[in-house]
């Protein structure tokens, strides 16, 4: 098993602690029968897109419990999960030419929806990535009021 791949086991294990629901999104290209390449994982529609954007390892939604001034209704809230071996330490700029460039830009269209994303190594940055986002929705709320 690589590094990246136990991390990823114990950040799936700790979001299902927490009520999330995560998937593997597998993702690339493969030829088919005909040698016409087939691509799979979400948003994977072109190579030159796949550059530009480049989906979670980990996408599914966080149950959030909507208080009384949200209408008392459960929702789902989309989250993406790129998981990296231990040590990575995420950066508020990457090369465009690097895959964590690609990464982190749909992590930010994530994040712009409303979304939970960010990068983690560990059950820690998962728990930062969720405080992140009840930061930035506890804000919006008094925002509103």
């Amino acid at each position: 098993m690589t590094p990246e791949e136990k991390a990823k086991m114990r950040v799936r294990l700790h979001a299902s602690s927490l009520g999330m629901k995560l998937f593997k999104n597998n993702s690339g290209v493969l030829l088919d029968k005909t040698g016409r390449p087939v691509r799979f994982g979400l948003g994977n529609e072109s190579k030159s897109l796949n550059q530009k954007i480049k989906s979670s390892d980990l996408i599914g939604f966080t149950p959030l419990v909507v208080t009384p001034e949200m209408l008392g209704k459960k929702v789902a809230i989309f989250t993406a999960i790129e998981v990296k071996s231990a040590g990575f330490i995420a950066k508020k700029e990457y090369n465009q030419k690097t895959r964590e460039y690609a990464q982190d830009k749909f992590n930010q269209i994530v994040i712009e929806q409303g979304g939970i994303a960010g990068f983690a190594c560990n059950e820690n940055q998962l728990d930062d990535i969720l405080m992140s986002w009840n930061n930035r929705f506890d804000e919006e709320l008094q925002n509103e009021n």
